[in-house]
């Protein structure tokens, strides 16, 4: 019998899939984001968080860039420092002042509107269109996620739901940009870029931030501190951009909603925090919508 009649045609995994893997492993660094913070603010500011942490990730972003002897892109300069002030900076502070008031249970659940927010930069800015039925469960995810936030909080949205919105909004808008960018050039050199063409503003401002009592910060905070330099601001994205370029910003930042179990698992784990059967709950149904979400159009 002829072997070439027997073998199998090898599969190829799609782009897609890739881009959905690599999102996904993002999404899992980035559910640390919460609880790491909350544990650093327990000595150190909001401010020193944000600037310290942006500071730090790009000396590592400079030393890598170095060693590999890339060149600025010049011509991009403007979007990758754009994309700089909203995950450097917007992201950061505002869930870092959220942190102080509500449970990092409570942020993950609530950041699950980033889906939602991100599908609709990328809908504006990002050349996509995603069907009906995508939206449809943007929405209902979205509705699900603002009314856990309210109920949570008494039946209002505290300060601390409103600026974990703000949040979201910086999250997705520069997920977007950083996304198209990605598309042309290397996910790990977008975010490194951003960290370089940001260093002045970060460095600066973890230098007039810093107070002597950070130093007796214990080994706990520091080492949430240190995950929040190169985990969330500098290793996620490496995977997180490559993610969005290959897979489509609007069908990867779906995933993102599974950032919600990371998060609430962590929370339990680190800090202690109790979540309820209604968490569980509420988390679970927008899982489901995401799910449901994955199998629907979207055209680039």
């Amino acid at each position: 019998m002829d072997a070439r009649n027997t073998t199998q045609p090898a599969r190829t995994v799609s782009r897609e899939t890739i881009g959905l893997a690599l999102g996904t492993l993002g999404v899992v660094i980035f559910g640390g984001t919460l609880p790491a913070t909350r544990v650093a603010l327990a000595t150190l500011s909001p401010w020193f968080v944000t600037n310290g942490r942006a500071a730090m990730a790009s000396l590592a972003a400079a030393a890598l860039l170095l060693v590999l002897r890339k060149r600025l892109p010049r011509d991009d300069a403007p979007a990758l420092f754009l994309a700089g002030l909203l995950l450097v900076f917007g992201f950061p502070i505002f869930s870092s002042i959220a942190m102080q008031t509500v449970p990092a249970s409570h942020g993950g659940v609530v950041l699950g509107v980033l889906p939602l927010t991100t599908s609709i930069f990328a809908t504006l800015i990002g050349g996509e269109r995603p069907s009906s039925l995508f939206w449809a469960c943007g929405v209902a995810g979205a509705a699900l996620v603002v009314t856990f936030a309210i109920s949570d909080s008494g039946m209002q949205l505290s300060s601390g739901d409103l600026f974990l919105f703000l949040a979201a909004l910086s999250a997705s808008l520069g997920y977007v940009v950083s996304g198209k960018l990605s598309r042309r050039m290397p996910g790990w050199e977008v975010i490194c870029w951003s960290l370089i063409l940001t260093a002045p503003i970060s460095i600066t401002g973890a230098l007039l931030s810093w107070h002597p009592e950070f130093a007796s910060a214990s080994s706990e905070q520091t080492s949430a501190f240190f995950y929040l330099c190169f985990g969330s601001m500098f290793l996620g994205f490496f995977a997180w951009n490559v993610g969005l370029g290959m897979g489509g910003i609007a069908r990867v930042s779906q995933v993102q909603l599974l950032q919600t179990f990371v998060t609430l698992a962590i929370s339990a784990f680190l800090l202690g925090e109790h979540v309820g059967a209604r968490t569980l709950i509420f988390a679970l149904a927008v899982i489901a919508i995401v799910a449901l979400g994955r199998r629907a159009r979207v055209t680039r």
